[in-house]
Order: structure tokens, then sequence, then C-alpha cells
């Protein structure tokens, strides 16, 4: 993935109040992922661990008070109990909150190699990563490469887009389990050749 370092104006400001309250109730592993230039469904993916599914549900309540605060609309929500992995569609942003098992599972960010990774001490404490830039602790301040007034592609219609989100959710859902099955399958042939090995 590539690295920027990047200026807080050039994100939408929901980037940050999410960044910051997924932070401060102690989401653990956040990453943000520009992948405006790699989809055509969503700009940005934010992606969070919760510790365990009570603490997923904590993350929702407060993503959905900090998103409604703002008068986004949230799209989609995927509310699935106990399934250790939160959607929430917000749009131009989507975020993935996973129990610990779920994001080493899935590992989303796997699948968008090439997408922008942006510092989340960028965006949830801008004053501070800054100096850390300034002082030589960071990498030099990028323009970013493009800009929100002249997208460089047409993006599609705000209904087809929220349907094909809709659908690249299930999908991403699907290759990720199909990623994690092989895994499994192997695990499992491997044990009964331990135990022939013992026997022996």
């Amino acid at each position: 993935m590539n690295s920027t370092t990047p200026t807080t104006a050039a994100h939408p400001a929901l980037l940050a109040l999410i960044c910051k309250a997924l932070d401060e109730k102690k989401a653990d592993d956040l990453r943000v992922l520009d992948v405006s230039e790699q989809s055509s469904i969503t700009d940005y993916l934010i992606l969070a661990t919760g510790n365990s599914e009570p603490h997923l549900r904590a993350l929702r309540v407060e993503l959905e008070k900090v998103i409604d605060a703002t008068g986004t609309k949230i799209l989609g929500m995927d509310k699935g109990l106990e399934s250790g992995w939160l959607v929430v569609d917000a749009f131009d942003l989507m975020i993935h909150v996973f129990t610990p098992e779920n994001r080493k599972k899935y590992a989303l960010e796997n699948l968008w190699k090439d997408a922008e990774d942006i510092p989340v001490e960028a965006l949830v404490n801008p004053e501070a990563y800054a100096a850390k830039v300034k002082a030589g602790g960071g990498k030099a301040a990028k323009a970013p490469a493009k800009t929100r007034e002249a997208p460089v592609k047409a993006k599609a219609p705000r209904k087809e887009k929220a349907t094909a989100k809709v659908k690249a959710i299930a999908k991403a859902k699907r290759v990720a389990k199909a990623q994690a099955a092989p895994k499994k399958k192997a695990a499992a042939a491997k044990k009964p050749a331990k135990k022939a090995a013992k026997k022996k």
C-alpha cells in the first residue's frame, strides 16, 4: 500500500471524526485506506478491531452518534448478531470493525494493497503529527494526488452506487471467506497425517 502524509483538509471532516471516535472508544489497529482510485462504490475504507462482541456493539453505537451528528445518512449497517464483523456504510466512507479473530481471518487490507494508506495519527491528532513530521519523525508532506473538486473519474449515480455497494460488501465477505477456507482445509488435512505418524 502507498503511504503518504496527508493534510487533513484533503479528506472529509467525517473521516477524522470517525477515527477520533474509534480511537477514544479503544478500537485497536485502526487503518484508513483511500480506495477512491480503485473502487467506484466508496472513497475510504476504515478498518478497526474491537476486543469482543459487546465492544463491537459499543463501537457501532458510537459510530451512529458521530455520523448522525453530522447529518450524514447511514445507507446501510450490517447488524448481524455475533458475526464478529460490523459494517457501517456512510456512502463515501465504509467502516469495517472486526473481532480480533475475524480481522486476522479476513484481512481486508490485503484485498486493497494498491490503496493509499492514510496515517491515522494525521487524522486523530493532526497537530502532533505535523510536529512529528516537522521534526523529521515522519515523511515529508505531500500534496494529495487528486482534488475533490475535480474528480478524475465519473462516479455512478448515488442510488446505483448504494446498490453496488451492498453487492460489493457481500462480494468482499465471500472473497474473504473463500480465502480463509483453504487454510482451514489445509489445517484439517494436516491433523490426520500427524496422528498416522504417531501410530507408526
